[in-house]
C-alpha cells in the first residue's frame, strides 16, 4: 500500500486470532502495522507479530526494491510489534536501531542483546534527517508502556503514533472506526489518560495530516474527529448522552427491575439506554459503554456477603482504568442481608468526581410496589 510518494505500508493482517492479548475478542482479526519511508536514507517503522515474520520480511523486501534500510525505528516493545527485531538485524546487519533508552533495556530482556553496536538512542525532541524527510521523536511514556516513542515526519506531515489511535480489526475490515477503537482504547490504554493528554499537548505543535498507527487503518480524512475523540477519552469526558445499566441477576428478579428501569427511562425521555448483562456480554464492551456515556446504573445481588462476581470484576475494570466524571445509581437485591450498594460504593470510593443519585432501589428478593416507585424516582432523576 502506497501511503505517500515516499511511505509504504508493509504490515500484515491476522485473521485467525480469536483473543488479542489473551482477553479481547477480535471477531475481525487484528492488524500489525509496519511502514517503510524511502529517502536518501531509508527507515523501517516497527516489526510485527512473530507468527508473521516471513510475510513481513517479504513485504519489506518488496518495498525496498533492492535497496538496503538504514534505520529500524522501534517505537514500542510489545511483542506484537517488536518480535522480529532480531530476525531483521540478521537480514540487514548494517541497519541501525533507533529507539528510546528503555526500549534497548527491554531488547536485552527479550533477545539477550541490546544491539550495542547498532544503537541510536533518541529522547524527547530528538531529530533524524533521512534527506528531504526530517523525523522528530516524542516520548510517550505509559502510552501504554514506559519505553514508547512516537515519530513525526514534517515533510509528509505524518504522525507514526505507535499504539495510539489504534483499533481492533484487520485493515480491510469494513466497520465503524470509533466502536472498535474505543473498546481498544479503554481496554488497553484507558488507565493512562493523563499520559495521553500529555502526549496530545506535545503533538499540538505538529501539523498532522496523516496518522499511521500500529493497529488498524491509516487515518487521513477528518483528523479532528479522531483527535477529538482521543481528547474526550483521555480526559474521561462524556462522549455520548445516555444511561448505561450494568447488571447481574441470579433468578431473574434483578433483571426484571433493570427492564422496568429501562422502560421508565425511555418514558421519561432518555433516548439512549444501554443494558449489559455482565454474565453474558463481552466485558470489554461493557467497560467501553461505561466510559462512553455520562450516567450508569449498577444493579446486582448480595452474594456471599459481597456482590455477585461478575459485578465485582466489572467494577474492578472500571476503577483500574480511572473511572471518573459520571453520575452513578444503584439497584441492590438481597433476601436477608442486602449490602450490595454498600459494597459497590466502597469499591468506587477512590474514583474522582462521581455524583450519586439520591434515589436508590433496594429489593428484598422480588419487586414490590415500593420498589416500582423507587425505580420511577431513579428514572426521573437520571433523565
Amino acid at each position: 500500500m502506497q501511503i505517500t510518494a515516499d511511505v509504504k505500508y508493509v504490515g500484515v493482517n491476522d485473521r485467525k486470532l480469536d483473543l488479542f492479548e489473551g482477553q479481547y475478542v477480535v471477531p475481525n482479526g487484528m492488524a500489525y502495522n509496519s511502514y517503510v519511508l524511502l529517502d536518501e536514507k531509508i527507515a523501517v517503522f516497527d516489526t510485527v507479530d512473530a507468527k508473521f515474520r516471513d510475510e513481513w520480511l517479504q513485504n519489506v523486501k518488496t518495498a525496498l526494491n533492492g535497496k538496503q534500510p538504514d534505520y529500524l525505528v522501534v517505537q514500542h516493545m510489545e511483542p506484537d510489534h517488536s518480535a522480529n527485531i532480531f530476525a531483521f538485524t540478521k537480514r540487514y546487519p548494517d541497519c541501525v536501531i533507533v529507539a528510546s533508552s528503555k526500549a534497548f533495556v527491554m531488547m536485552k530482556n527479550y533477545f539477550g542483546t541490546d544491539f550495542a553496536d547498532k544503537q541510536l538512542t533518541v529522547g524527547e525532541g530528538a531529530t533524524l534527517s533521512l534527506g528531504k524527510h526530517e523525523l522528530t521523536f516524542y516520548t510517550a511514556p505509559m502510552v501504554h508502556w514506559p519505553e514508547v516513542i512516537v515519530t513525526y515526519d514534517k515533510t509528509d506531515k505524518i504522525l507514526f503514533s505507535a499504539d495510539g489511535f489504534g483499533k481492533f480489526g484487520a485493515t480491510d475490515t469494513d466497520e465503524d472506526w470509533a466502536c472498535e477503537a474505543r473498546r481498544y482504547y479503554f481496554g488497553i490504554v484507558g488507565k493512562y489518560g493523563a499520559q495521553v493528554q500529555a502526549l496530545l499537548k506535545k503533538l499540538s505543535v505538529c501539523d498532522i495530516e496523516i496518522i499511521c498507527p500500529l493497529h488498524g487503518p491509516i487515518l487521513k480524512d477528518n483528523l479532528s474527529y479522531y483527535l477529538g475523540l482521543y481528547n474526550i477519552w483521555s480526559s474521561y469526558g462524556v462522549e455520548s448522552e445516555g444511561v448505561v445499566i450494568a447488571y447481574t441477576s441470579v433468578y431473574g428478579h434483578t433483571k426484571a427491575a433493570v427492564e422496568k428501569l429501562a422502560e421508565a427511562l425511555r418514558a421519561n425521555g432518555c433516548e439512549k439506554v444501554v443494558i449489559n448483562d455482565l454474565a453474558r456480554c463481552d466485558m470489554a464492551e461493557a467497560v467501553e459503554d461505561a466510559f462512553r456515556y455520562g450516567k450508569i446504573v449498577l444493579a446486582t445481588t448480595t452474594y456471599n456477603a459481597d456482590i455477585f462476581p461478575f459485578m465485582r470484576n466489572f467494577i474492578h475494570h472500571l476503577t483500574e482504568r480511572n473511572f471518573q466524571n459520571k453520575t452513578v445509581g444503584f439497584i441492590e437485591n438481597g433476601s436477608w442481608a442486602p449490602m450490595a450498594t454498600k459494597v459497590m460504593r466502597t469499591m468506587l470510593e477512590n474514583c474522582k468526581n462521581l455524583q450519586y443519585t439520591e434515589a436508590t432501589v433496594k429489593i428484598l428478593s422480588s419487586m414490590t410496589e415500593e420498589n416500582e416507585a423507587q425505580i420511577a424516582a431513579l428514572a426521573k432523576e437520571l433523565c
